[in-house]
């Protein structure tokens, strides 16, 4: 239902946008963020936005990424600005129903310093 796009590398200061796009129209879900992934560590939310439109972020993208989203494409955008070597990750899309959960597969994104 969810598929994730944008993924690439980019150089530490650069910017990338990643795209959700859903099968079905956005706001049919509660929810939806945007999760990443190094390995061996735990999934963790970077930044996710209420149907509400309520946003929140991981201090660590705070003032540097912008969730955002665009109904008439059912789409969900995660724009990456002043990106970070630690920013290295696998980006997953994520949008809650009633408390399910469904994700899309992973987009990589590799910052080299």
């Amino acid at each position: 239902q969810l598929q994730a796009s944008g993924g690439g590398l980019v150089q530490a200061g650069g910017s990338l946008r990643l795209s959700c796009t859903a099968s079905t129209r956005i706001f049919t879900f509660d929810s939806m963020a945007w999760y990443r992934q190094t390995p061996g560590k735990q999934r963790e939310l970077v930044a996710g936005r209420t149907l509400g439109g309520i946003t929140n972020y991981a201090n660590s993208v705070k003032d540097r990424f912008t969730i955002s989203g665009d109904s008439t494409k059912n789409t969900v955008y995660l724009q990456m600005n002043n990106l970070r070597p630690e920013d290295t990750a696998v980006y997953y899309c994520n949008g809650n129903l009633a408390f399910t959960n469904y994700w899309g597969q992973g987009t990589e994104v590799t910052v080299s310093s």
